[in-house]
């Protein structure tokens, strides 16, 4: 009958320059295809290289039939916000269904026997049917290729994608592949990387074959696996009969402007298809955001510890519920390279005989191999409590970790007798009647002590044991925290550089970052941070999901307990500070105020008057004045720590980080004096007029 077609898309653990690594990836996918008999594979974005064209680089497809290239066809729609800035690199084709003659580099000419092919803006027409190509951004755009290419007859869609992860964002792509094709018909088939980017991305795969809006296959979200490939049997009739009953498409489809055509001698289908077995539509399966947080930053910790040649991790446990999460996500690693082993996966086999430096071990038990790549340790002082150093130890026992408790007061006694020795003063605590100056100093010594510590351990504890290599070293920030909190005496408009960190042992997260609550140069200084970009109450619903789904009793004690820094003076044995007194808002108010600032783009103003009747019922307009204003302060005056951030893992659309993803000034006038005038103006109006309706605030 010639019109069932067996399609194959797959998801590659692509590395950036490993050539020859890439290379064997997709000749494995290739490989798979072919013997799960389809005729047609199609492979993530860039998975060979960019192309050369009249001395512009374009972002390609290289569609390839038999040794020979039928199309080289450019990326139309670049990239170039958040994390991505290709037209640093790229040039966007701007010629809508235009094509040029592409003359081969001569080692190409050898291989294929061509001197010339089309390039551009162009579909395949096979003997059965015709084929169009989308590249990654292009589906995300408003005016998609495959609208008039479905329109102009082509009734394959293939996207060659390189997507990152964010949580939460699997919904929008899977809903933007199936409305592709339920308004306009037609199969798509989306591809993507998957793994570490060698940055602070993690790819999450998620390839899908999908027709008339069913899904039909589902990749893997996230997986160990380097090569996956996903193949459906679907019949084109369908595609066109789903098509003739959509008389405004019919209309539409009628005055499109056609796309050129390279014909090709070739069929997907064949003749004697009758019996051939199709494919049944599946219900899409979606992860939870904590089984998002579970899985994603562990399989991106899997790929940057073995191809960094490293032999574990090293963090410092502070009892808390940040640190907790970063050593929960190293055993949730161990359990997914577990199941890989006990599944077959030879490579992840090799990988980690080599990170451990034994050619005969096999993972069996999470928690042995948790205690071969993973030293935890509990730094005190004089201000931690019993608690925290028995919530860490017990973590550290159910998880299986190597782990070492020791004390700072010794180095810290040191450290500070050297300034009293050259200036002949002592400062004291708060608590102890010391200035606030004088407070902070004490505070931040403990934290830039102990990351010097962490990285004295990373470096020689393996070597102690008599074990080879040395040991990463982790963070445990999280996205709320990134820059807020405790300013010091620097005076008005100048940066803060010693606000008090976190979690005196280590433990911070985005809101740490966002509100400058950190020490710059202490223990939130690492290699990596797996939840640098993970809001607080998502952590929260992770460690909550590592209670039951890992069995760590441990982690119930940590949630129900403060969160406290435990850098100043016990109060009868008992913590004295907690981090939201410090910061002086509350973590579900801080991810409201870093999604404003990001996502919204709002400045203080703006958020003003969105907060006024968000919060309507709970704070009266002076109230949100002062928060707004507080938080505001605060993130400027600490915005220059994010110059110095450790590398995060990626996974919220309001993350600060400034390498990549948030970039913006890091010296700001502090005082905001127009925003907070106008802000207060509006204050004074409510207030005077009593106005209850705050409909007319905008």
């Amino acid at each position: 009958m010639g019109r069932k077609v067996t399609v194959a898309t797959c998801a590659l653990n692509q590395w950036a320059l490993d050539f020859e690594g890439n290379l064997q990836r997709i000749l494995k996918s290739i490989e798979i295809a072919k013997n799960k008999g389809a005729r047609y594979r199609l492979g993530p974005e860039l998975e060979i290289w960019p192309v050369m064209h009249r001395n512009v680089r374009y972002n390609c497809r290289v569609i390839f039939l038999n040794r020979r290239i039928l199309l080289i066809r450019p990326k139309m729609a670049l990239a170039n916000e958040g994390n991505y800035r290709e037209l640093r690199w790229f040039s966007p084709w701007s010629r809508s269904r235009q094509v040029d003659e592409y003359f081969l580099p001569r080692m190409i000419q050898d291989l294929t026997k061509q001197e010339t092919v089309p390039f551009g803006d162009a579909v395949l027409a096979t003997w059965d049917t015709c084929i169009g190509s989308e590249i990654c951004e292009e589906l995300w755009t408003p005016h998609s290729p495959h609208v008039a290419m479905g329109l102009d007859g082509v009734e394959i869609f293939t996207n060659a994608s390189g997507s990152h992860h964010v949580l939460r964002k699997a919904h929008a792509r899977v809903d933007l592949v199936s409305m592709a094709t339920t308004k306009n018909g037609g199969i798509y088939l989306l591809a993507n990387q998957k793994g570490c980017d060698g940055d602070r991305l993690y790819y999450d795969g998620c390839a899908t074959i999908v027709m008339n809006g069913s899904v039909f296959a589902q990749g893997s979200q996230f997986s160990l696996d380097d090569v996956e490939v996903l193949t459906a049997t679907l019949d084109l009739e369908d595609v066109r009969s789903y098509r003739a009953e959509i008389s405004s498409r019919s209309l539409a489809a009628s005055r499109v402007d056609p796309y050129p055509r390279v014909k090709v001698d070739f069929a997907l289908s064949s003749r004697d298809d009758l019996l051939l077995p199709l494919s049944e539509p599946i219900e899409w399966k979606y992860h939870s955001p904590a089984e998002e947080i579970s899985l994603g930053p562990a399989c991106w910790l899997w790929d940057y510890l073995r191809r960094s040649q490293q032999a574990g991790f090293f963090l410092s446990l502070s009892g808390g519920v940040d640190s907790a999460a970063s050593a929960c996500l190293v055993f949730s690693m161990c359990c997914q390279v577990c199941e890989a082993v006990r599944n077959g996966n030879q490579q992840v086999l090799a990988d980690v005989r080599n990170i451990v430096g034994q050619v005969t071990y096999t993972p069996q038990d999470p928690r042995d191999l948790c205690g071969r790549l993973l030293t935890t340790c509990y730094m005190a002082s004089e201000n931690s409590s019993q608690e925290t150093c028995e919530r860490a130890r017990d973590l550290a026992q159910q998880i299986g970790s190597h782990h070492i408790g020791l004390s700072i007061d010794p180095a810290l006694r040191a450290v500070v007798g050297i300034f009293s020795l050259v200036t002949g003063k002592r400062p004291l605590f708060a608590a102890h009647g010391g200035s606030n100056r004088e407070n902070l100093a004490l505070q931040n010594v403990q934290a830039r002590i102990r990351m010097v510590l962490a990285y004295l351990f990373a470096q020689l504890s393996l070597w102690s044991r008599g074990i080879r290599g040395g040991l990463l070293v982790l963070g445990s920030a999280n996205v709320d925290e990134r820059p807020v909190c405790g300013q010091d005496m620097a005076g008005p408009g100048r940066p803060s550089i010693n606000s008090p960190n976190r979690w005196g042992n280590c433990g911070l997260g985005i809101a740490s970052y966002l509100l400058g609550y950190l020490t710059k140069y202490d223990c939130s200084s690492a290699d990596i941070n797996p939840i640098g970009g993970i809001s607080k109450m998502d952590l929260r619903a992770f460690v909550q999901l590592c209670v039951e789904r890992f069995q760590l009793p441990a982690l119930c004690r940590i949630l129900s307990a403060p969160a406290t820094a435990e850098l100043e003076p016990l109060a009868d044995g008992r913590v004295s500070q907690t981090d939201e007194e410090d910061m002086g808002m509350t973590y579900v108010e801080l991810s409201v105020y870093g999604r404003l600032r990001k996502i919204a783009k709002m400045g203080p103003y703006s958020m003003f008057c969105k907060l006024v009747n968000m919060w309507r019922d709970n704070y009266t307009p002076r109230q949100v004045a002062e928060k707004v204003k507080q938080f505001f302060s605060k993130y400027s005056v600490n915005r220059h720590k994010m110059t110095t951030l450790t590398p995060a893992y990626h996974a919220e659309s309001y993350s600060p980080d400034d390498n990549r993803f948030d970039l913006r000034p890091f010296l700001y006038n502090t005082g905001w004096p127009w925003q907070f005038r106008c802000i207060e103006r509006q204050v004074l109006w409510l207030e005077g007029s009593g106005q209850q309706d705050l409909d007319g605030v905008d």
